[in-house]
């Protein structure tokens, strides 16, 4: 059983990318889907599918080729959730980086919280 399944999902993206590996896959869930859905928007991922193995949906992401280097930093955790107010949100590296929002309109990346004037809790940052 697993506590943090964000967490899961970001450390397995991070260790595969050092093991330099193409693909991997993960235990479906529609938070974690909609965390891959703003990574490939924002061109961090290449793509990820839902796929059924043994009766169970797995989501197989594909990485970006001869992308090594990627920080994925969750900050709010099951035990210390962090809130933030739309004021509050920050570029991250100087635009290079998304911080992903868990808002009342769903889960999307710092500057679309931003142009809509929506807080929420920040779920992770990535750069």
């Amino acid at each position: 059983m697993n506590t943090d399944p964000i967490a899961d999902l970001l450390t397995r993206i991070r260790n595969a990318l050092n093991a330099h590996h193409e693909t991997l896959s993960v235990p479906h869930s529609k938070i974690k889907e909609s965390i891959l859905k703003i990574l490939k928007d924002k061109k961090f991922i290449m793509g990820y599918e839902v796929q059924e193995e043994g009766g169970m949906k797995v989501l197989e992401i594909q990485l970006q080729e001869g992308m090594t280097e990627l920080t994925l930093k969750r900050i709010s955790k099951p035990g210390q959730r962090i809130y933030i107010k739309t004021d509050e949100l920050k570029s991250i590296k100087s635009g290079l980086g998304i911080q992903i929002i868990s808002t009342s309109k769903g889960l999307m990346d710092g500057s679309s919280a931003r142009k809509q004037k929506l807080g929420g809790e920040l779920i992770c940052e990535v750069y």
